[in-house]
């Protein structure tokens, strides 16, 4: 009687134990991991009737899924990203194109990281961000707690660490460089893993953003994941390369979904999967090779090819699975507003959020949105985007495309048929709401202003600029083996913010810090050998800045040319160039850093 007595104790302690752990996990809010691959079509998925790709990993998650399935993106990546991170269209929060300036979130961007964080949540980003190197622009100045991720638009890009080459490379944690061993996607879900592992057991719930550079070019990935899709090169799709990167995703997917399961995190874990623009790889650029889902268009393209994407979210504990579809139209935008709800996270007043809270469709309370039109206007340039040319109005099954070209994508897939004379009515109202939507756009700070760098922030003593994101009328450089050959471009301004008074020194390079080299000359290190090194013959270096006009001579055996300047607080352009005879080219790196009062 006594055994049994005892034993009735125990297991009533064990009950209310686990009761109670029940009711903690029940009541702790949903854990977030936002999954965004980068240049992966809308047909780049097996669930989505690719005929030769394998992704059985996400194809199972599809099948558990809530589906967007008319779902709307930017035709490139940075102005999708900002709009994920800000809750805002590009147009609006300043980031609409990859490079020139405007390819970075201002200062004091609400960013759906901090809101997260500010709530109770740990923060972390695993990959690619593309949304300024500099403070206050880095991932760590927009609420994440731990980032590891690469420079610029992508690994090996001359912004990045020089000789990262998607092996082996060098990663900035917390924006400090770090050598890692292996391939960027399996170290970007490992050290998500990581960061699972070492917040899972806390009272906190995490947020995780998990944006991979692949399958993004180059197109660089181990043999045995390309091998299978090898024998139909050419033949019915052009890239088996881009084809093995995203079967590289699904097995790591695959592997973060098992740890998540093994750990009993998955079912109150929010998780999403989605892409950042249109086609590329996996589809010719004549569309005669490859899938896309029955659409025309890739990316960097208005028509539906270049921004409608997969968009798949699963909560079991919150009632989000199933494998359903939602067709209502809905974009980029919404996410922020959409998960705050879905995690209880008030959204301040002063937040400015363009999209839609979706969780009333996710949740079944509704089948409609309010009605609204979306707009999808970027520009790979400096300049401001054009108002009607180049952009796409949606609303409903309606696409108006460069303000003259009407389609009705329920019937016309391919847009083959413009539709504008048949119903001009439509043409007029999509018109109507873009602009009434200009004029309010045109009246923002980050539309009419460039965002800045900050110098004098103790947060960086010293930012690097990039003849990549140089301000300018060139067309863009933006790889390492342009600047190894000495590809000259006229691209030479950058916007910055002089936060404290005093002296500056502003170094003038032709190679980076990491791989030092005479101007005049090539580095001893050839990292990996990747590169064909070739002298350039400036004589002089030119900056203008904050009103001052200051030239030095070159010397053989200089790695920098320095230049010591005074400058007041306020925002002002560098301008800086190389000068050879009478052509004058931007300067490739230039770092600049406070020196005192």
């Amino acid at each position: 009687m006594k055994f049994l007595n005892k034993f009735i104790i125990i297991l009533s302690v064990v009950l209310f134990s686990s009761r109670l752990n029940a009711q903690n996990n029940h009541q702790k809010k949903p854990n977030v991991i936002l999954i965004l691959t980068d240049d992966q079509g809308i047909g780049d998925l097996g669930c989505h009737g690719n005929p030769w790709l394998k992704t059985p990993n996400i194809d199972t998650f599809y099948k558990e899924s809530v589906r967007f399935i008319d779902y709307h993106v930017s035709p490139v990546c940075t102005p999708t990203r900002g709009a994920l991170i800000t809750g805002q269209y590009p147009i609006n929060n300043g980031a609409w194109a990859t490079f020139k300036g405007r390819d970075a979130l201002s200062k004091n961007a609400i960013s759906i990281a901090s809101l997260f964080k500010q709530n109770g949540y740990k923060t972390g980003l695993f990959g690619k961000w593309h949304l300024g190197d500099n403070y206050p622009s880095r991932p760590t100045d927009m609420g994440f707690d731990v980032a590891i991720h690469h420079l610029a638009g992508g690994v090996g890009e001359l912004s990045d660490y020089w000789g990262n080459n998607y092996f082996d490379d060098t990663y900035y944690v917390n924006n400090q460089p770090k050598k890692f061993k292996g391939y960027c996607t399996d170290i970007w879900f490992k050290e998500a893993i990581k960061f699972i592992d070492n917040v899972k057991d806390s009272e906190e719930p995490f947020f995780i953003y998990l944006p991979t550079n692949a399958p993004h070019s180059p197109h660089y990935v181990a043999d045995k994941y390309a091998a299978p899709y090898k024998a139909l090169e050419n033949i019915a799709y052009p890239n088996a390369n881009f084809f093995g990167m995203i079967a590289n995703i699904d097995e790591n997917f695959g592997k973060l979904e098992e740890y998540l399961k093994q750990n009993n995190i998955a079912d109150n874990t929010i998780l999403i999967f989605m892409t950042d623009n249109g086609a590329t790889g996996g589809i010719s650029r004549d569309g005669k090779m490859g899938y896309n889902m029955g659409l025309r268009g890739r990316k960097t393209q208005h028509i539906e090819g270049g921004h409608r994407v997969p968009f798949f979210i699963r909560w079991k504990d919150g009632n989000v699975k199933g494998g359903w579809d939602i067709n209502e139209v809905t974009a980029h935008i919404d996410v922020l507003p959409t998960l705050a709800s879905l995690c209880n996270i008030p959204i301040p007043d002063n937040a400015q959020i363009d999209g839609l809270d979706l969780s009333p469709l996710i949740k079944k309370t509704t089948t409609k949105l309010k009605e609204r039109t979306v707009f999808v206007h970027n520009r790979q340039d400096w300049k401001k985007p054009l108002d009607v040319e180049k952009t796409c109005l949606i609303k409903d099954n309606w696409r108006l495309v460069n303000g003259n070209e009407l389609y009705q994508i329920d019937k016309d897939r391919k847009q083959k048929n413009n539709v504008a004379d048949k119903y001009p009515e439509k043409v007029t109202q999509l018109l109507s709401a873009n602009n009434a939507f200009l004029q309010e756009v045109k009246t923002r700070k980050e539309y009419n202003e460039f965002p800045s760098f900050i110098i004098g922030n103790a947060n960086q003593k010293e930012i690097k600029l990039t003849i990549q994101h140089a301000i300018g009328d060139d067309r863009p450089i933006y790889k390492p083996e342009q600047v190894a050959v000495g590809v000259k471009n006229t691209n030479n301004t950058h916007a910055l913010e002089v936060e404290k008074e005093g002296v500056y020194q502003i170094s003038c390079r032709r190679w980076p810090k990491e791989c030092p080299g005479p101007i005049l000359g090539i580095p001893e290190e050839n990292p990996k050998n990747l590169y064909n090194y070739k002298t350039i013959s400036p004589k002089k270096v030119r900056i203008h800045i904050a009103n001052q006009i200051l030239e030095k001579d070159i010397y053989p055996t200089e790695n920098e040319v320095l230049f010591t300047v005074n400058l007041e607080k306020g925002k002002t352009f560098l301008v800086n160039d190389f000068i050879e005879g009478d052509k004058k080219y931007g300067v490739y790196y230039t770092y600049v850093k406070y020196l005192e009062n």
